[in-house]
C-alpha cells in the first residue's frame, strides 16, 4: 500500500488498544468454559455418533448392514408368506380327498 493513504485496520487496532479489557474477564471466561463443557456432556454420544459416521468406512459399513438387514428381514417374510400357501394348499388337498376318504371307508370290504 502506499505510505499515503491511511490502512483501516490501524483505526481499529488503535480503538482496541484504547479499551481496557473488563475486570472481571477471568470470571466471565471461566463460566464460558463450564459452559461449553456441560454441552458437550449432553452432546457427548450424539457427537460421538456423528463423529463415527462422518468416516466413510464406518457410514459404508452401517449401509451395508441396514442393506442385509433388510434382506433378511424379506427373506423371512417370504418364507412366511410361501409356509401359508402350503398350508392352506394342504387343507384344500385335505378337502378334496376327505369325500373319498369318506366313501372308502364306509364302502363294503370284500
Amino acid at each position: 500500500m502506499s505510505s499515503g493513504t491511511p490502512d483501516p485496520l490501524e483505526a481499529l487496532l488503535a480503538r482496541s488498544r484504547a479499551t481496557p479489557p473488563p475486570g472481571n474477564l477471568a470470571p466471565e471466561v471461566w463460566r464460558r468454559i463450564a459452559l461449553a463443557e456441560s454441552h458437550e456432556a449432553e452432546n457427548g454420544a450424539l457427537q460421538r455418533l456423528n463423529h463415527w459416521f462422518t468416516r466413510w468406512p464406518s457410514a459404508a459399513l452401517f449401509l451395508a448392514t441396514c442393506a442385509l438387514a433388510g434382506l433378511l428381514l424379506a427373506e423371512v417374510r417370504a418364507s412366511q408368506l410361501e409356509r401359508d400357501r402350503n398350508t392352506q394348499l394342504a387343507r384344500s388337498y385335505l378337502v378334496l380327498i376327505d369325500p373319498l376318504l369318506h366313501e372308502m371307508s364306509t364302502a363294503p370290504r370284500p
